[in-house]
């Protein structure tokens, strides 16, 4: 009989060769496989191979002071697994079949106002190499609704500034391309000719984003600018880079864009994750209500 860790290891592999899921996504399956085999064999003695429908009906029931999104991670995670032992006939049964989610309430993603998000935008210092690049930065971000990591991660060949466009590569390696605004464009081409071989100092490098040692931008080196720059604009909220990039999505919506559009640009797999945006945009109009109409009680 295979050990537990030859089956997570042969399961992480397959979803890596087959859809390039990032190491991230894989480690999360693996951590979540490795603690419900470590329950297993601690209560009863057996490995994954061996788990029924009642062993994981009581591993839930241990997990329920988990958040619901934390609990649903781990449900996916042994939904995906027994299904590919079934698949593979290493079982014959799936033992999560009857499984169901837990339930969570509707969660409305933080944003920012336009004006907030201008502010933002306005608070990078421009006489600096480093002030250049946070500003093209920002700018990419809100004109393209970019995840950080495909943000920092940008090489510099994916990107047209004569067309105003980027080819990202985002979750599961799917390519998209984005169109950028003529606001993102101007400053990313005034970083390229400027502030980028400032701070290379006669390095080299495939990455759009550099910083001052000649490296890439790091995740956690540009939400430190982001913070640093919302107190300089004076915004009280929590910004992040994620806020920036949900501030994009719901300004469109509250434009009128079309959701299937703002799916393809923010690289959604499940237009269900989009709709998310749909309700902020129905705050956006219910505070426009209350304020602006004249049987209003706020008036």
């Amino acid at each position: 009989m295979k050990s537990n860790a030859d089956l997570i290891d042969e399961f992480c592999t397959t979803l890596w060769l087959e859809e390039g899921l990032a190491k991230a996504t894989l480690q999360a399956y693996r951590s979540d496989l490795q603690q419900l085999g470590n329950w297993l064999d601690e209560q009863f003695a057996e490995n994954l191979l061996q788990t029924s429908s009642e062993h994981i009906r009581n591993h839930v029931h241990d997990l329920l002071e988990l958040k619901p999104s934390s609990l649903n991670r781990k449900l996916s995670s042994y939904k995906r697994f027994y299904l590919w032992l079934n698949t593979t006939k290493q079982r014959e049964d799936n033992p999560c079949t009857q499984l169901q989610s837990a339930k969570r309430g509707l969660r409305i993603p933080k944003t920012l106002s336009e004006k907030q998000v201008l502010d933002l935008l306005a608070a990078p210092d421009l006489s600096n190499a480093a002030g250049q690049r946070d500003k093209a930065m920002l700018e990419f971000m809100y004109a393209s609704g970019l995840r950080v990591s495909e943000l920092v991660n940008m090489p510099l060949r994916a990107i047209d500034l004569n067309v105003g466009a980027v080819k990202v590569l985002g979750k599961g390696k799917k390519e998209r391309l984005v169109p950028m605004g003529e606001p993102a464009r101007l400053a990313i081409q005034l970083y390229l000719q400027q502030a980028r071989g400032e701070l290379l100092k006669g390095k080299t490098s495939d990455f759009l984003f550099v910083t001052h040692f000649g490296t890439p931008m790091t995740r956690q080196g540009f939400w430190k600018n982001v913070k640093r720059l919302a107190l300089i604009a004076g915004i009280n909220t929590t910004v992040s880079p994620h806020v920036l990039r949900h501030a994009f999505a719901t300004h469109l919506i509250n434009h009128g864009a079309d959701l299937r559009v703002v799916q393809l640009l923010l690289g959604h797999a499940d237009i269900g994750t989009t709709q998310i945006y749909t309700h902020v945009a129905k705050e956006h109009l219910h505070t426009l209500l209350n304020q602006s109409h004249p049987r209003s009680k706020s008036r």
